[in-house]
């Protein structure tokens, strides 16, 4: 078959969704799609734009593939179980954030547009607008199919998608939730179904949990402190999070009846906090941990219960619990700050704090201070810093980072001398402050006579 010359980005790939698309292509495009469906189709994640080759290599947006697909399936009789195996199918292959868009518009046309009365926004803030079902809609014109598509779309926004999707995710539910309130509390309390039995649920004689991927929680009760209770607990979440289909940013509700926390001021006391502050004690299930706070850490994503101003990447608690005790975590307490976002993620502060004020300022320590200066926004330094950071040990491991500054960074920032420069005065700062400021001057005027000599060498 001989086809036209291709449309796209340099000629990379041909569309399929103009009026006057050559008929031909649409063909390729069709075999495409049931390629997908075999397993036989090609992606190239490593170039742009994300293309879909059938098997005779030509080329197609899987947004565009999807669309012609979706736009084939009858509203009336929908058929759930094939839509949802084609679009797990192209997911696999392509990625969610090739077909999230595609997906979200088909559930406004085809069950926002057609099932409810749409309003205004109430303000610009406002990330959807009020739907109300259309008075004349009459139960024979709902289609149960399309519903139950409606929530494994929302579904896959919350475990595919970033954070902030959670919010498309509870617009679909709700419209859903006001024609079949029944299938939304399904979700609520078994999930999409995906997960195993024993995920969804595990009952041990020492602690109780339900995963519900639907709606990215975990619950867990202790029945008693052991370590035996623990281990178990910390394999549980690490068997949770092992499964494809449960969302990357979730909410952890614990309860126990050790009621303990971290020894980190400022730290919201939430179950999350009393896990890892009961767990750590018990230097066993310290590898646990560790394996559960990797499995947990991921960028841009964020425990879901925890308040905008203490918004923290999973596995932080456990991260922050390992940390206090001591130079063998580093690795994995730097592996964390380099994954934090530093605009938003600001909780790591006052791990920081608590991390200097029980060891002091060691070569250990100020190299996590290098890493966690540069994981936030100016961190500021604790009270407390001024005079522990005042004697000739501190100093000497602190001019030491100084002169061999480079083996602190990642090599992409050291190629940049003014991203150095700023590494450096966020040390500073994260010490001192502002009287770092300027050459550090008020800080070299007020330090003791004795030791004015290496505060001059490292702030000037």
């Amino acid at each position: 078959m001989s086809l036209p010359k291709r449309d796209g980005v340099q000629g990379r790939y041909y569309l399929i969704q103009k009026p006057d698309t050559n008929p031909e292509v649409l063909e390729h495009a069709d075999q495409c799609i049931q390629d997908v469906l075999d397993g036989t189709a090609k992606e190239n994640h490593s170039g742009y734009p994300v293309v879909v080759r059938n098997q005779s290599g030509t080329p197609f947006l899987p947004s565009q593939l999807l669309g012609r697909y979706l736009s084939k399936l009858p509203l009336k009789g929908f058929p759930y179980a094939d839509a949802v195996a084609f679009c797990d199918a192209l997911r696999r292959l392509a990625g969610w954030k090739e077909i999230d868009h595609t997906l979200g518009q088909y559930i406004e046309h085809q069950v926002q547009e057609r099932y409810f009365e749409v309003g205004e926004k109430e303000d610009y803030f406002s990330a959807y607008p009020p739907c109300t079902v259309w008075p004349e809609l009459r139960p024979e014109d709902v289609d149960d199919g399309l519903l139950r598509f409606a929530c494994y779309v929302a579904v896959c926004y919350t475990v595919y998608g970033a954070s902030y999707n959670s919010l498309t995710t509870e617009h679909i539910l709700g419209l859903v939730s006001q024609i079949r309130p029944d299938m939304v509390k399904q979700l609520k309390t078994g999930g999409s179904g995906k997960l195993p039995k024993d995920i969804q649920r595990r009952k041990t004689e020492h602690f109780t949990a339900s995963a519900n991927d639907a709606f990215a929680t975990i619950r867990i009760t202790a029945r008693d402190s052991t370590e035996e209770c623990y281990g178990e607990i910390l394999d549980y979440l690490c068997a949770v999070l092992e499964q494809e289909e449960f969302p990357r940013s979730y909410s952890v509700e614990f309860r126990g009846p050790e009621k303990i926390y971290l020894p980190i001021p400022g730290l919201p006391k939430k179950g999350v906090n009393q896990l890892f502050a009961c767990a750590v004690q018990h230097p066993n299930l310290h590898s646990a941990m560790a394996r559960y706070a990797r499995l947990a850490m991921r960028e841009f994503e964020w425990y879901q219960n925890l308040a905008d101003e203490a918004c923290a990447m999973p596995g932080a608690f456990a991260v922050f619990a390992l940390g206090l005790e001591g130079e063998p975590w580093v690795p994995l307490v730097t592996e964390y700050l380099d994954l934090c976002d530093d605009e938003h993620s600001s909780l790591q502060g006052k791990f920081l704090h608590a991390l200097i004020r029980k060891f002091g300022f060691q070569p250990w320590t100020l190299g996590v201070l290098v890493r966690g200066a540069l994981s936030m926004q100016w961190l500021e330094p604790a009270r407390e810093f001024r005079s522990l950071i005042a004697n000739g040990e501190s100093l000497d491991a602190l001019l030491a980072v100084k002169r061999r500054f480079s083996a602190y960074l990642l090599p992409e920032e050291n190629e940049d001398p003014k991203f150095r420069a700023i590494a450096w005065q966020s040390l500073l700062w994260a010490i001192w402050g502002q009287a770092s400021e300027n050459g550090g001057s008020k800080v070299i005027k007020s330090a003791p006579k004795e030791l004015r000599e290496r505060y001059q060498e490292i702030l000037e």
